[in-house]
């Protein structure tokens, strides 16, 4: 949580500390104008920004109405209706202890005001669709490049290639380049189903979208190219992929929120490519986040992609075992 109080009086104070105590919320931010919580939401650091106007004490002292307006990141529809519903206790809670009368009359006394952003109608289907498109991704890397080199072995064509002047990095491009142009058309496929069957928005730069995809196909295509080098069967790749997938999935924020994680798993997350991807991913689709705010994502893409993609150049040698 963002919160930004321009009151800076007891009582706002007292409602941020009750926001806090709940245990539900950690404000993490107090930023100074309003163009701080839109930045802070923009790059995902905060669920919920809380603005809190000036006259907010002389207000309630008056027995006036008072408002404070909220905003919800809603491109995790789930987490954010659970949020507003904490919100809603807190402040009627709040509310209902100053006023000192019936429940009626206290909410007319703070007029707490929610908007969701980037999903303003909370559709789960705007929080899974990316995701999904992000793993189908990652899936189709994995099944294609992990039995790559496995199969040059199984049908005796490993011989063959002993005898060529190629070389080890060579011969990963020539196993690499035709996957990366399949899961591209993948892409492609998944963005169109996305947009126009499903109706999720595209707000952001489509070519920043296929950088992106660029960036995230260098660690996918090592990951695969590295359970090649390790296994000795298709049977063997195959069941290294589904056992690499299943936590990649988990610890990916697609299916549960990484800052719910316990701390050792939080950490471990960062190894795993999936989960920059969904956050690009979610990031132009709703917000229409730009370079200046994507690009730590990208960046640790390429860095994960060049250190997998080096061991497992490493790893491979032209020869039977």
């Amino acid at each position: 949580m963002a919160v930004y109080d321009m009151d800076k009086s007891s009582e706002s104070r007292e409602l941020t500390r009750r926001m806090e105590a709940s245990g539900y919320f950690t404000i993490k931010y107090q930023p100074e104008t309003t163009e701080q919580i839109k930045d802070l939401l923009d790059r995902g650091n905060v669920l919920c920004g809380v603005q809190i106007n000036k006259g907010f004490s002389k207000d309630l002292q008056k027995k006036h109405p008072t408002s404070i307006q909220i905003i919800f990141d809603g491109t995790d529809s789930n987490t954010a209706i659970v949020a507003m519903g904490y919100i809603n206790r807190i402040v009627s809670k709040y509310s209902l202890d100053l006023s000192g009368q019936n429940i009626k009359a206290s909410f007319s006394k703070i007029d707490f005001r929610t908007r969701a952003w980037y999903n303003p109608e909370l559709k789960s289907r705007n929080f899974f669709v990316p995701g999904v498109m992000a793993s189908i991704i990652l899936m189709t890397c994995l099944s294609l490049t992990s039995a790559a080199i496995v199969r040059e072995r199984e049908i005796g064509t490993m011989e063959q290639l002993m005898v060529t002047p190629i070389k080890p990095f060579e011969m990963i491009l020539g196993k690499t380049i035709p996957f990366a142009l399949i899961s591209f058309f993948d892409m492609i496929l998944v963005l169109v189903v996305g947009v126009f069957w499903f109706n999720i928005p595209i707000k952001g730069s489509i070519p920043l979208l296929a950088l992106s995809t660029a960036a995230y196909l260098l660690p996918a295509l090592g990951l695969g190219l590295f359970i090649s080098t390790v296994a000795h069967t298709q049977q063997q790749s195959l069941m290294l992929m589904n056992l690499f997938n299943t936590p990649t999935m988990m610890l990916s924020g697609f299916t549960f929120p990484i800052e719910n994680m316990p701390v050792v798993f939080q950490y471990l997350t960062y190894l795993n490519p999936l989960r920059y991807f969904i956050i690009i991913i979610r990031g132009i689709f709703l917000k229409g986040s730009g370079f200046d705010v994507l690009w730590p994502q990208i960046a640790a893409l390429v860095v994960l992609g060049t250190v997998i993609m080096t061991i497992s150049i490493l790893r491979f040698h032209k020869r039977l075992e």
